[in-house]
């Protein structure tokens, strides 16, 4: 039985300056499945990912598998460097196939249902980011988010070209900017010192029921004030912010390697939705 992949339309260039396209997987010229490779421009380099992979005739005969390796010969072709793939934590072959293709997890995205506003510990106070002291706090959340990328795999180069995309224009407006919480966490005693900062944007995006998602930018607590408990108060300041807002389903990203972090989100019922693993090309 031959199995090849055969384009279902043409390439669409994409608004990140690069491309995608869908393809069908074939089994002797009859569809079996179907998948979706995108590139994207991160500084000099393109990046990869495997998206809508499926199977939908004769699981278990290896078609997952031709699919996942014919993309990459894909993305080769379109110079790309590495290559990324989002695996809902519901699909645990899917997940068992990226790990025996050598792909490795890199980070998992969490959501969590909001219900009621929680209370804050006693004596802390929460105050926004001001204009004079954003540039430099977002240069800090940055440099900090280079650290977070190389420790997942990614090289100096890569993690560097992702973090300045990223943060490119994702506040235009400065603190002014809408539908975002920006704050400082200071304690009891009143100093200067703040004990952590955060960033959520308040609607990144609808989820299929119409329904608003907000999302964790940043959380994150000053080096002096670790191992206290502030990250907990921080996230219960998210939720706080979002439910002032309106909006009952917050979400975040977590580095995989980052197990303090991994522990706090799950006592406080975050649920694991989807996880993010990648390799190089």
């Amino acid at each position: 039985m031959t199995t090849t992949l055969r384009p279902e339309g043409p390439e669409t260039p994409t608004a990140a300056g690069g491309r995608t396209r869908r393809w069908r997987i074939l089994a002797n010229g009859r569809p079996v499945g179907a998948l979706r490779t995108t590139s994207t421009r991160h500084g000099s380099q393109f990046w990869g990912e495997i998206s809508e992979l499926e199977v939908f005739e004769g699981c278990g005969r290896g078609r997952g598998t031709f699919g996942a390796l014919a993309a990459e010969e894909v993305l080769r072709g379109w110079d790309c460097t590495r290559v990324d793939v989002n695996v809902p934590e519901w699909a645990p072959v899917a997940r068992s196939l990226a790990a025996t293709l050598g792909y490795t997890e890199r980070m998992r995205n969490l959501s969590k249902s909001l219900t009621t506003a929680p209370a804050l510990p006693a004596g802390v106070t929460a105050r926004p980011i001001d204009a004079a002291e954003l540039p430099a706090w977002l240069d800090r959340a940055a440099e900090g988010y280079v650290v977070s990328l190389m420790g997942s795999g990614l090289s100096e180069e890569q993690a560097r070209a992702k973090s300045l995309s990223d943060h490119r224009n994702v506040l235009p407006n400065g603190v002014d900017s809408p539908g975002v919480a920006l704050r400082r966490l200071y304690g009891a005693d009143g100093g200067p010192e703040p004990l952590g900062s955060l960033w959520v944007d308040l609607h990144l995006r609808d989820l299929p029921d119409g329904a608003p998602l907000a999302w964790v930018m940043v959380v994150e607590v000053s080096p002096a004030h670790r191992g206290r408990g502030h990250g907990r108060t921080l996230m219960l300041l998210a939720e706080r912010e979002c439910l002032a807002a309106g909006v009952r389903e917050l979400g975040l990203n977590v580095f995989s390697g980052n197990d303090v972090a991994v522990r706090l989100y799950d006592s406080l019922g975050y649920r694991v939705t989807n996880r993010c693993y990648g390799k190089a090309l």
